[in-house]
């Protein structure tokens, strides 16, 4: 064996659980964001000042939102590939949140296709599509909560309850990912509503922000308090100014997202809506890194073999930049939105 491959035996197992976090790590942001505008739609939905605005709103998103589960299948899959022994732990810790959701996910796909085509029966589903939206929602965010507060595991086996997963924190974590949902949507509708719909649209997110801003003071200190181990991460002063951007950050978008509030700017709210998400998930990775199952296992330890690792990212490289750039593309080109007749 030359050096040249003796060292490259060494980084591997290093750097590929490195990339294949990083890859996943976007693959869930991507679809925190572009799904989470889309499911805040449907909690919306039965809000919406009249029949022909709810037509728009699901107008609105038509071209797109089938086409933002692409990042909850790559997000999923790539987990069990790349981190099987986190797939076999966070599985049977979440089964039912995850269940929920998918039958939620289910619900809203199945009402979005039929309430076209229904005329006598539409009522039915829009609760069915508003229903299966917040049904996704929060049970989203209380997955992210469990996630937040570490699973129960012995010999590398989730040795937890089914309902471990349903604590206070998860619970209130529910809510909040909701607020930032709605708040999302509330931007994409500012940007492609008519003139009406818009006004009430600016409207709901005042209100969203002020519940997104709430919550994101109130798990700045309970998060801490909770686990001594992020607030370490976080406090400490060399940590402190190494990260202390973050917040600093968040401050500035509450504070650009507000005035595009009230200035009743077009494009700014949704923008800073999803930089507060960036920022918000950008400050949980700096939590939990490099635990993949907080509180013990390591994305190394919870790694593939190299081997396996580096077959998928063969793979990976030319697709990633291709699902992003269909992405991109459909947007451009289905920006414009479908006129109401088109859905009748």
């Amino acid at each position: 064996m030359t050096a040249t491959a003796v060292e490259m035996s060494q980084v591997l197992p290093i750097l590929l659980p490195l990339i294949w976090a990083g890859i996943l790590a976007l693959a869930v942001f991507l679809y925190v964001l572009l799904g989470g505008y889309d499911l805040g739609l449907g909690v919306l939905f039965p809000l919406a000042p009249s029949h022909r605005d709810r037509d728009a709103m699901m107008a609105s998103v038509a071209p797109f939102w089938d086409g933002n589960e692409t990042w909850l299948v790559l997000g999923g899959g790539g987990l069990l590939a790349a981190f099987p022994l986190a797939y076999s732990v966070m599985l049977p810790a979440l089964y039912i949140p995850i269940i929920l959701m998918l039958l939620g996910l289910i619900l809203r796909g199945v009402a979005f296709e039929f309430r076209f085509k229904s005329t006598r029966s539409r009522w039915a589903w829009d609760l069915a599509f508003s229903g299966g939206s917040t049904i996704a929602a929060l049970t989203q965010g209380a997955t992210i909560g469990a996630f937040v507060e570490g699973f129960a595991v012995t010999d590398s086996q989730f040795s937890g309850g089914a309902f471990d997963w349903l604590t206070p924190f998860s619970a209130v974590t529910a809510i909040a990912v909701l607020s930032g949902y709605v708040l999302l949507s509330a931007g994409w509708l500012i940007m492609k509503a008519d003139d009406a719909l818009r006004e009430w649209a600016y409207g709901v997110a005042r209100y969203a922000l002020i519940a997104v801003a709430f919550f994101i003071a109130a798990f700045s200190l309970w998060t801490p308090f909770q686990h001594p181990d992020i607030a370490a991460r976080w406090f400490t002063p060399g940590n402190l100014v190494m990260f202390g951007a973050i917040p600093l950050l968040t401050l500035a978008s509450l504070a650009g997202l507000w005035r595009g509030i009230d200035k009743r700017q077009r494009y700014a709210p949704f923008l800073w809506g999803a930089a507060l998400f960036l920022l918000c998930y950008m400050g949980l990775a700096v939590s939990l890194f490099p635990f993949i199952i907080p509180p013990d296992i390591t994305i190394w330890q919870a790694a593939a073999a190299p081997e396996s690792q580096l077959f998928m990212l063969y793979g990976a490289v030319p697709l990633l930049p291709l699902i992003l750039g269909y992405t991109a593309y459909s947007y451009y080109v289905l920006w414009e939105t479908p006129g109401e007749d088109a859905y009748h």
